[in-house]
């Protein structure tokens, strides 16, 4: 029998289970600089949740607050560190609410109708369906209201606009389109910080005037996308230019799907693997070259030449990828770790992930609620986490099995584990924006790393370096069949059955929990860790929870979905975007035709010329589409949905979403239950913020373009 003192009594169990919170905070006193980034990130996402735009004097009164609160009880820690705790939350607070600020520019109000305007190309992106998509800037143009400053516009010709060109064209424009329904991908909120007034569509050939120059980094990557797609054509030329200059309008839509549904998709995205890949070969290739000379090598730190080399090669990589949130995180840890070379000191990996989260969030503090960031550092901390734990054991294996099929070995099982943890990592997040899992990501990459690694990205920067001269093509086109290879892997594994899954909708709370969670196992050293996997459990156990919508508008009334009985969401008519968004957030898209005239197979939808009645075990709705119909849907259902304004045409105790609600609240989403009707709109979810903007009527709106995809942009 164990007789414990009484100084230990009620001590005993806790650190049995290792839940003596205090214990184990001051033993990992050495870890709590890693959670700044993390706290710094709380006070973002507390300005991104909130409803309504909160006073200017927030973020920077709750900041001066806190900090003199932690100044005033600096003798007493107990005290004190958690109040340098809420001015971290408070400045994460005011760097997203100032940064809101920063960006704020005009916003066009209504769809313009043809108009004539002129500004200077800012970007210009080749598309792989032809045609080139310009961001201009300095627009001069006669709208109502805010006229926008900057505009981007998709042009048909495929004859390339200059870079700082004065371009004058006559064009549609409309406001940045919102989300297509609660809870998809904002593009409005995007194209606020982004500093987008408005998108819109070319209607003929434009004149291009010489501007004087300008942008030259843009009109270098322009430059040189356009030379590579020269050399290589079609998915093999845009997904060799997405490699260098991180342009990834030119890949076709179908080689798109098939990266993401063989979980390839990371490699069009320039981060830590092709940084790495970069670093590495120059300064092996610097250093081999310098050894050369016995002159410069007995004589000269050859190293630290190198490590400087390998650092302004990876900065001007960054630079001419147009610095993307993966680029930016890759550059930092990666400039850190030759800076280390350079200065004969050690990174320590987990606070380089934490020192480069803080940088990213100080200068892009909106970055934190895109998908990018969030897959990026959540696979990184998991390698590095997970290499902290298997790195010893690794060494005492690598001291006893020399020989070169003992490294090969390791290489293949270095692979194989580093995309288990990166994919584990990532995964969570990628179902949360994107609703998809690749299930043969592992395989895939199997395949393709040691590919891009040996291959293609030695011949991406031999391309680089001859393209002075004119040389490119002798790079040019060994990549390309590195490429070429790369692409049908990953055709290949995504035409395998299952290959990608469609995932339910994980809420916003769970993804939260999941998050703390995965933080408290990877930051964390000690046994209380482990309590973190509990947090990501019941994170995930929120995606039971939530039921997808029974019936889906779109914010003009010209799109519709119902639930059917097989729990598949049958449309009626919709965009590719719309169709889309709608079976990612809450499909599965149902494979028989919405009956124009007639019943649906599950007899649950039936429709005539003047609209449709939709039944469910917990209610009826009726979708009217034409005004000779609202009479009979009001006398028919508890709920109406209807394109054309309703007004006081129904009476009693009836849910109404009419063609106004759709103009003021964008698209709606609602829950047919034995409680009642629940709705959610667009206007709801997004609250009352800058880029929540409600676009005003017109008898004639102009063509809404598609906005790129969440992760596409």
């Amino acid at each position: 029998m164990e007789i414990i003192p009484p100084d230990r009594i009620g001590f005993s169990l806790t650190e049995r289970l290792g839940l003596a919170p205090f214990e184990a905070l001051m033993a990992e006193r050495d870890r709590w600089v890693l959670w700044i980034p993390v706290i710094l990130g709380l006070g973002i996402s507390l300005y991104f949740a909130l409803p309504a735009e909160p006073p200017a004097w927030t973020g920077a009164g709750g900041l001066a607050l806190c900090l003199s609160l932690g100044w005033a009880l600096r003798r007493r820690p107990g005290l004190a560190l958690p109040a340098f705790g809420l001015a971290l939350l408070a400045a994460g607070f005011t760097l997203a609410q100032g940064r809101a600020v920063l960006v704020a520019a005009p916003v066009l109000e209504r769809p313009s109708g043809k108009i004539t305007l002129t500004g200077w190309a800012e970007e210009v992106e080749p598309l792989a369906g032809g045609g080139q998509r310009v961001t201009l800037e300095r627009v001069g143009v006669a709208v109502d209201g805010p006229r926008p400053q900057r505009v981007r516009l998709r042009f048909k010709t495929d004859d390339p606009i200059p870079v700082g060109a004065k371009v004058t064209v006559a064009a549609l424009l409309t406001p940045p389109p919102q989300p297509a329904l609660p809870g998809a991908f904002d593009f409005a909120r995007h194209a606020w910080f982004q500093g987008l007034g408005a998108v819109g569509t070319a209607l003929g050939p434009p004149v291009v005037e010489d501007g004087g120059g300008g942008h030259r980094l843009n009109a270098l990557r322009a430059a040189i996308t356009r030379r590579i797609l020269e050399v290589l054509p079609g998915a093999t030329g845009g997904v060799t230019a997405a490699l260098i200059t991180g342009e990834v309008g030119g890949i076709p839509r179908p080689m798109l799907d098939a990266y993401r549904d063989s979980g390839l998709a990371h490699l069009l995205s320039i981060s830590g693997l092709h940084m790495s890949l970069l670093a590495g070969l120059v300064f092996f290739v610097v250093r081999g070259g310098l050894a050369l000379v016995p002159a410069v090598a007995l004589r000269h730190p050859i190293k630290k030449w190198a490590a400087a080399v390998a650092l302004v090669a990876t900065f001007l990589y960054m630079l001419l990828a147009g610095a993307p949130v993966p680029a930016q995180r890759s550059f930092l840890m990666t400039g850190i770790v030759l800076l280390a070379v350079m200065l004969d000191r050690t990174a320590l990996s987990m606070r380089l992930v934490a020192w480069a989260a803080v940088a990213v969030l100080a200068v892009t503090p909106e970055a934190l609620i895109g998908p990018s960031f969030q897959m990026s550092f959540a696979a990184v901390a998991a390698l590095i986490a997970a290499y902290e734990s298997v790195t010893p054991r690794l060494t005492a294996w690598r001291s006893r099995h020399g020989r070169w099929h003992h490294w090969l070995l390791l290489y293949v099982g270095g692979v194989v584990f580093s995309s288990l943890v990166a994919g584990s990592a990532t995964a969570v997040y990628g179902a949360f924006h994107f609703n998809r899992f690749a299930v043969w990501s592992i395989l895939a990459n199997l395949a393709a790393v040691p590919l891009t690694g040996f291959l293609v990205m030695p011949f991406a920067v031999l391309a680089l370096a001859l393209m002075p001269v004119g040389l490119e093509a002798v790079a040019l086109i060994p990549m390309g069949w590195g490429v070429a290879t790369v692409n049908q892997v990953a055709v290949w594994v995504a035409s395998w059955p299952s290959a990608a899954l469609l995932l339910p909708v994980l809420p916003l709370s769970g993804l939260g929990l999941f998050t703390l969670g995965g933080l408290w196992l990877l930051l964390w050293r000690t046994r209380w860790r482990r309590w973190g996997i509990a947090l990501m459990l019941l994170g995930l156990a929120t995606a039971l929870l939530d039921r997808p919508p029974d019936v889906l508008v779109d914010s003009r009334g010209y799109g519709f979905a119902v639930r059917m009985a097989d729990g598949a969401l049958l449309v009626n008519r919709g965009g590719r975007l719309i169709r889309e968004t709608w079976e990612r957030r809450a499909g599965p898209l149902a494979d028989e035709r919405w009956p124009k005239a007639g019943r649906s197979r599950d007899g649950l939808l039936s429709c005539d010329a003047k609209g449709c009645l939709y039944r469910s075990r917990h209610g009826m709705a009726a979708l009217v589409l034409d005004e000779s119909g609202v009479e009979a849907g009001c006398a028919a259902a508890a709920l109406v949905v209807s394109a054309v304004p309703v007004r006081q045409a129904c009476r009693g105790p009836r849910d109404v979403v009419d063609r106004f609600d759709l103009w003021r609240r964008g698209a709606h989403a609602l829950w047919l239950e034995p409680a009642g009707i629940r709705v959610e709109t667009v206007a709801g979810w997004q609250g009352d913020r800058p880029w929540a903007h409600r676009p005003h009527p017109r008898k004639k709106a102009a063509p809404v373009p598609e906005p790129a995809a969440d992760g596409e942009d």
